[in-house]
């Protein structure tokens, strides 16, 4: 009698995730490394920090993960990408030696201080055909997403104007932010980035026709970008087919609480509009406006904060390939240069 021996039941593919590298781990390093690893989708291979405690702290979140001391020790970790968390003069250098080494990139707003500077990322990006991602996290936001949808629904109407405003009642707490060299410039870089990134994309980044703009510092005019940065800023954005944005923001505001974000949609047939909650940073509703009517849309409580730093570890675990849709960094980046240009 012959025994018949059972084929073999095929070993479980094995997962391989991608190994991320994290290039400062301060708060916001950190927030966004504990959100990609929330997904499940990659690993945290290494960590680089000047300071010794975000290191240290950052290893309490990946534990397995290398120490390493700087952009170049990372880059000899084999890794598959990039999270960059540094001062925003380092941003585009660091972000184009990773990405032409083969690595995708995460990096921190703003990507570079002017549009030369973003171009040159996206160009390197390109070249590499690595996917490259920006934290523009008020994207995230559960009120932001669903006033997009309802615009991009057609239950707005045309939209015709929106009022978006940023002001913060305190000022950074880094000097390199005040050194225009180092950051860049003032609030409008810092918080405007933001401002300008939901205004072209809940339009899906129409064209900008003409950009006015008034900048100040401690109550004056700004008159040397040189040796300034602005602490208030306001700006006229004209877009194609009529349509208009007004964006405001400020460090150090007399505001009554310690922010006021908000950002306004007036379309033809309904309105929209998204506001931090008690002067929060973190917490927001919106709501859709049929005449006197209101609709929540979103209430407080989502977590937020790193939301784009998760969907571009997702991302990156399907395909580590260039984005087309990054070119839109550099239409931000140009407005920014045209309210600086204007400002002047």
């Amino acid at each position: 009698m012959s025994s018949v021996t059972a084929p073999a039941r095929p070993a479980a593919p094995v997962e391989i995730r991608p190994r991320i590298g994290f290039l400062g781990t301060g708060w916001i390093g950190r927030n966004r490394m504990d959100a990609m690893l929330a997904t499940g989708q990659i690993e945290a291979a290494a960590i680089a920090d000047a300071l010794p405690g975000n290191a240290a702290d950052a290893a309490l979140l990946a534990p397995n993960a290398v120490q390493a001391d700087t952009l170049d020790a990372l880059l000899e970790q084999h890794l598959d990408g990039i999270v960059i968390a540094t001062p925003s003069a380092l941003h585009a250098q660091q972000s184009i030696r990773a990405l032409e080494s083969g690595l995708a990139v995460f990096c921190q707003k703003p990507l570079g201080r002017d549009a030369a500077e973003v171009r040159a990322v996206v160009d390197a990006a390109r070249a590499a055909d690595r996917l490259l991602g920006v934290d523009l996290s008020y994207r995230g936001t559960a009120g932001m997403r669903a006033i997009r949808e309802r615009i991009q629904g057609g239950e707005l109407g045309d939209v015709h104007a929106i009022d978006l405003t940023f002001h913060n009642a305190y000022g950074p707490d880094k000097p390199w932010f005040y050194d225009p060299r180092q950051s860049g410039g003032g609030c409008m870089m810092d918080l405007g980035v933001h401002l300008i990134d939901l205004a072209l994309w809940t339009l899906d980044f129409p064209k900008v026709d003409s950009i006015d703009a008034a900048l100040f510092s401690k109550g004056q005019p700004l008159h040397d970008r040189t040796v300034q940065v602005e602490d208030y800023a306001v700006a006229t954005l004209r877009l194609a087919g009529g349509r208009v944005a007004r964006i405001a923001c400020s460090w150090n505001l007399h505001a009554g609480q310690d922010a006021v974000i908000a950002a306004d949609f007036f379309g033809r047939k309904a309105g929209a509009a998204f506001r931090n909650v008690g002067g929060s940073f973190y917490d927001f509703t919106a709501e859709l406006f049929h005449g006197t009517a209101r609709e929540t849309l979103a209430l407080p409580g989502d977590a937020w904060g790193g939301w784009m730093a998760g969907q571009w570890a997702e991302r990156l675990a399907r395909s580590a390939r260039f984005d087309p849709e990054c070119e839109t960094l550099v239409q931000v980046a140009e407005v920014m240069d045209g309210i600086y240009a204007a400002g002047a």
